[in-house]
């Protein structure tokens, strides 16, 4: 049997096993209880619309509950030539930091495993997957796994 075709053949046997006759009234009996179960879970159903009240005494429930923190404000008030401005507070240096190499070997371990598996020529085929998943790694690692890190 060909490669190929005993992948065609699992989905076939995985759903006529899955498609057996069943007995739909055991079925209907434990959708029934489960959903019974569900709706006794929560009671309470959610409101469509809540009014400037109801939201104004959940914020002040949630308010004495939540633990208080304390922030500092810092403005910077500069002057020069007798006019004043206030200035927001710059952002941290961060740098970009891509995984351009680690991704692009893990891409050429994974190409070179699936081309060597699926090729007729397991050396050429695992040459040319590592070559074309080490690109795509690379690429992948390069534009899309990015991270930014605060400068040290």
């Amino acid at each position: 049997m060909k490669p190929i075709s005993r992948f065609a053949v699992l989905p076939l046997v995985l759903l006529a096993f899955g498609c057996k006759g069943s007995d739909t009234k055991a079925t209907d009996a434990a959708l029934n209880s489960d959903l019974s179960l569900a709706s006794q879970a929560n009671p309470v159903t959610a409101a469509d619309s809540v009014s400037a009240i109801e939201r104004a005494r959940a914020n002040a429930a949630a308010a004495k509950t939540a633990p208080v923190t304390n922030r500092t404000v810092v403005h910077h008030v500069y002057q020069s030539s007798g006019s004043s401005g206030a200035s927001a507070a710059r952002a941290p240096a961060t740098h970009v930091e891509k995984n351009t190499n680690r991704d692009a070997a893990i891409g050429a371990g994974a190409g070179a495993i699936l081309g060597a598996v699926t090729s007729k020529n397991k050396v050429k085929g695992g040459v040319i997957g590592g070559i074309a998943g080490g690109i795509l790694g690379g690429v992948i690692g390069n534009n899309v796994d990015k991270k930014r890190v605060p400068n040290p």
